[in-house]
């Protein structure tokens, strides 16, 4: 683990491979086989199971589990108490009926959520899904199939309800067009996607 790592005294840090400048704060517990990168934040009483990937500037704040199988890119933001899951079908592996189906990790779905992304408070994320880059999960919604690059969505399933710059800003389209009022890019809306575009130069 790099001299620069930050953990609690309460934190228990069992992987190697953690990078620098993170931050592990009290309570939490990172399993040996998990990867955490650079200039990360992990808050009080957060769990990161084996197999976990975390990328560099994320922020995990209080109360997270972050199961096998999940991958936060660079510079996702966790909010507290998001509910991760791995499995669509759940069973105790303990239990006989369901022991076949755990010989393997056939079951396993795994989950991304793309660099940038903000999971609010409380939101919910079913197996298997791609969130996309910058987009935005609101407090409470529970998500149920991919969601778009920049889209809100918010409610239970979520549906999108709006779009959103890197910076995040929300985005206003008009005419299919969008200029950020708090950093400037500008944005055009295609159906259920958005990009951003480059304004012509003008010639002297």
């Amino acid at each position: 683990m790099e001299a620069s790592v930050f953990a609690h005294p309460t934190a228990l840090v069992e992987t190697e491979q953690i990078g620098r400048g993170t931050r592990v704060w009290a309570f939490a517990h990172i399993m040996r086989g998990a990867s955490i990168g650079e200039n990360c934040n992990i808050g009080d009483h957060c769990f990161v199971e084996a197999g976990a990937r975390i990328g560099n500037n994320v922020t995990i704040k209080n109360g997270n589990m972050i199961w096998e199988g999940v991958t936060l890119e660079d510079g996702v933001f966790v909010g507290p108490s998001v509910h991760f899951t791995n499995d669509l079908y759940p069973r105790s592996a303990r239990m006989p009926e369901a022991r076949s189906r755990y010989e393997d990790k056939s079951w396993l779905l795994p989950t991304t959520i793309r660099k940038g992304a903000s999971l609010g408070a409380g939101s919910a994320i079913l197996p298997g899904i791609i969130i996309g880059e910058y987009s935005m999960i609101g407090a409470g919604a529970t998500v149920t199939r991919d969601v778009p690059p920049h889209a809100i969505v918010i409610g239970t399933p979520a549906r999108v309800a709006g779009w959103v710059c890197a910076c995040g800003q929300k985005l206003d389209f008009f005419d299919e067009t969008s200029t950020c009022i708090e950093c400037g890019r500008h944005w055009e809306r295609s159906g259920n996607t958005i990009r951003e575009r480059e304004l012509e130069k003008l010639s002297l």
